[in-house]
């Protein structure tokens, strides 16, 4: 198909993203699709020719120039370079679950092609039970997970296209117009709401204002608390040392459990008054905790913090792709063992976090990253790295299953990628009445990733039996 000649400049943040690439930490988000029955390749070059290329930005590659980057219309796009054939050797007696998950291991630190648009998908046509599996990788720098579930769900049976982007719409627009001076959706206030309801309270406000008094109250309350949280940040100290945090390797392992039932997690957290959210933290730090353990380093009283994305863009505009979020420092209280009391203190961390404008001020200095030289963007961006042990992200997917090229999509995976140092990446994502919980790891810092996976619905059932033994109102 013929492709737009458009020339569009790179956002700063997208730029920063881009140039986030190490030996270590390849800025690509890999997901994974598990297909019942099995597709064909011929259908699924055809679906994705016809469907993801509707966005400009799949058929662009990157040019850097002295002024940053600049996405250009690849004029040898070739769908069989994106879309390619992957077969894993199975044979009787092997599991081809271990071996697909070896594979997107790999995937994870081989860097796409930059003469080229930055994404790849690989298609295992048989997992020898008569499904498929189709492993995605994205470099970060064309949009964040939010875009990219909109962009995956395009591809989709009945999935429908990007709207026209009207000739005098702007591609990019500029961050604090779009989150402090234009109103901002009821769906964005919620998604900012899960780091700080008073933060997205006092946006609200200042969006729409009950009047100058109170205006000029929330400004002043706003300043106040947008100053706070940079000293605070700037003042916090680096993460706690374990075996998961240090200098990582070159390497990466990937692991995925069975998931959990998403009406059994909703049931825990109206039990124990949690969110649902609350309740997968927990879990998440209970799992953590117990690998941990289990290697005989003692957790009492240790804590670890997670960099949480937070979505900052109203969730119609998603077709616009790029990246607009920020970041909150989430403590995971790894080192409390019974779990009643994890699930309040996790609970009493995110309460802590209400208020808080990190989102926004963490999108601003990736901002300021863009504009850069790489060297010094790398050394601003550590900052991150040493005050976390991983990444984290909790994403809501489609509450109904999906179809693709006919057949049903049975399970969802994907993982985030780590910047700087960090060697961990947490990924949930709700899809079809489940919760899936998949983990990336640096080889060198956490060579069994599958062991912490395998601590997660164990640490979830304790928390059920104790839900089933409470009173329960007719």
């Amino acid at each position: 198909m013929t492709l737009p000649q458009r020339q569009v400049r790179m956002s700063k943040v997208d730029t920063a993203w881009l140039r986030m690439d190490t030996e270590s930490n390849l800025m690509m988000i890999v997901g994974v699709w598990r297909i019942r029955p099995g597709v064909a390749l011929a259908a699924v070059r055809e679906r994705i020719a016809s469907q993801l290329l509707q966005y400009p930005r799949f058929g662009q590659k990157v040019v850097e120039d002295a002024m940053g980057s600049i996405w250009v219309q690849d004029s040898n796009f070739d769908i069989q370079r994106h879309v390619v054939p992957e077969v894993l050797p199975l044979r009787a007696g092997v599991d081809g679950e271990a071996l697909l998950k070896a594979r997107v291991g790999e995937l994870a630190m081989q860097s796409l092609d930059t003469a080229h648009p930055l994404w790849q998908f690989h298609l295992v046509e048989d997992m020898g039970d008569g499904s498929s599996a189709l492993i995605a990788r994205i470099h970060h720098c064309i949009g964040d997970g939010i875009a990219l579930i909109a962009v995956m769900l395009s591809i989709t049976d009945g999935g429908k296209a990007p709207p026209k982007r009207r000739s005098r719409e702007p591609e990019e627009h500029d961050w604090l117009t779009d989150h402090l001076m234009r109103p901002i959706t009821g769906m964005t206030v919620k998604a900012i709401r899960m780091a700080g309801a008073s933060m997205a309270k006092g946006m609200d406000h200042l969006i729409h204002p009950a009047s100058p008094l109170d205006n000029s109250l929330d400004m002043a309350r706003m300043g106040y608390q947008a100053v706070s949280d940079v000293a605070a940040f700037a003042l916090m100290a680096d993460d706690s040392h374990t075996r998961l945090k240090g200098k990582p390797g070159t390497s990466k392992r990937v692991a995925w459990g069975e998931p959990l039932p998403l009406d059994a997690v909703k049931a825990v957290g109206k039990a124990m008054n949690a969110s649902i959210n609350d309740v997968l933290l927990s879990c998440v730090a209970g799992a953590i905790g117990s690998y941990l353990s289990a290697k005989g380093d003692s957790v009492d009283g240790q804590e670890i913090r997670a960099m949480v994305p937070v979505n900052l863009r109203p969730m119609e505009k998603a077709y616009q792709l790029g990246n607009r979020f920020g970041l909150v420092p989430l403590v995971l209280p790894i080192g409390i063992a019974n779990p009643v009391e994890r699930l309040y203190a996790v609970k009493a961390r995110m309460q802590e976090l209400k208020g808080s404008f990190q989102p926004v001020l963490a999108f601003g200095l990736l901002s300021v990253a863009g504009l850069l030289i790489k060297p010094v963007q790398h050394a601003m961006l550590n900052i991150f790295a040493k005050k976390a042990t991983a990444v984290m992200t909790n994403v809501p997917g489609p509450a109904e299953a999906l179809h693709f090229c006919g057949s049903e999509v049975e399970r969802v995976m994907f993982w985030v990628p780590q910047s700087g140092d960090i060697g961990v990446g947490v990924s949930l994502l709700t899809y079809a009445g489940q919760v899936q919980f998949s983990l990336i790891t640096d080889s060198t810092l956490c060579p069994d990733p599958e062991k912490v996976v395998a601590n997660f619905t164990p640490e979830f059932n304790k928390l059920l039996l104790l839900a089933l033994m409470l009173p329960w109102a007719e």
